[in-house]
């Protein structure tokens, strides 16, 4: 190595800089020391409608028609195609305030093993009661399974009903969930509350 290249690498690396050849992550280091794995990848892999359709019917045990219905809802809101989808379970109850607790697991587009996640939260709900439901929920803007840990309000007014299936939209940082539920006295209160999803079991729900 001549002393010019040396002198260039030494720079590089006190600017901190990555030299070609090293490895990259793709987790930005955020101010508060964690990690920020969100990289706002436009070519990030994607679930087709179809897929979508076929995944979620067979786990919810409806048929392909009644899911292609809400299907085409959610995607027409959105426009762009989903990165990922968590299929899972929950129980819910309500005298006004609700709570909801659920686990399933997140699929990535490309073929990522399946992570097992976790959900909970408060919300105000519309019925007095509980339920337990099956629940496939898309994710958009999500490039990274790690960026799912956190906090996801609900979207007001967004919550509706679609040939027996509750939809509703939960937004953070510009990761859109719409989780689609199917179940005995299916509860929509969660779109005025939030969510927070995490690696493990959490009994409180804030």
């Amino acid at each position: 190595m001549d002393r010019r290249t040396l002198l260039l690498t030494g720079l590089a690396a006190s600017a901190g800089f990555a030299t070609p050849g090293c490895a990259s992550t793709g987790a930005m280091q955020q101010a508060d020391g964690s990690a920020d794995y969100q990289t706002g990848n436009e070519s990030a892999p994607v679930y087709s409608e179809a897929e979508i359709v076929r995944a979620g019917s067979n786990f919810l045990g409806v048929t392909a028609e009644a899911l292609g219905g809400v299907i085409e809802r959610v995607f027409s809101d959105y426009g762009d195609r989903p990165t990922g989808y968590i299929a899972g379970e929950e129980g819910s109850a309500a005298l006004t305030v609700g709570l909801r607790y659920g686990e399933g697991l997140l699929y990535m587009a490309g073929g990522a093993q399946p992570q097992k996640t976790y959900w909970q939260g408060p919300s105000i709900g519309w019925d007095v009661g509980g339920n337990a439901a099956r629940v496939f929920t898309l994710c958009y803007g999500l490039y990274h399974p790690e960026a799912i840990y956190r906090r996801f309000p609900g979207v007001e007014g967004s919550a509706y009903l679609v040939g027996g299936l509750g939809v509703n939209y939960q937004n953070a940082d510009g990761i859109i969930l719409a989780p689609i539920r199917a179940g005995v006295g299916v509860r929509l209160g969660a779109s005025v509350g939030y969510l927070a999803y995490s690696r493990k079991r959490n009994i409180l729900p804030f």
